[in-house]
């Protein structure tokens, strides 16, 4: 399984790259963050494998 985390500060954006990631079987959505700040802190708590991220 690997573990993603998702940044974007737009809702909607962030929600529709958690649906799509959501139907492949060997992803797991471990968070997701609004800000950069937020982004760090749930990378270092998470853990992810993978990060997406919106600069």
């Amino acid at each position: 399984m690997i573990r993603v985390l998702l940044a974007d500060d737009e809702p909607l954006i962030r929600g529709a790259f958690a649906a799509l990631l959501s139907l492949e079987a060997d992803l797991e959505i471990v968070a997701e963050a609004a800000t950069g700040p937020d982004a760090i802190e749930m990378a270092l708590h998470h853990r992810p494998d993978v990060a997406v991220l919106d600069l």
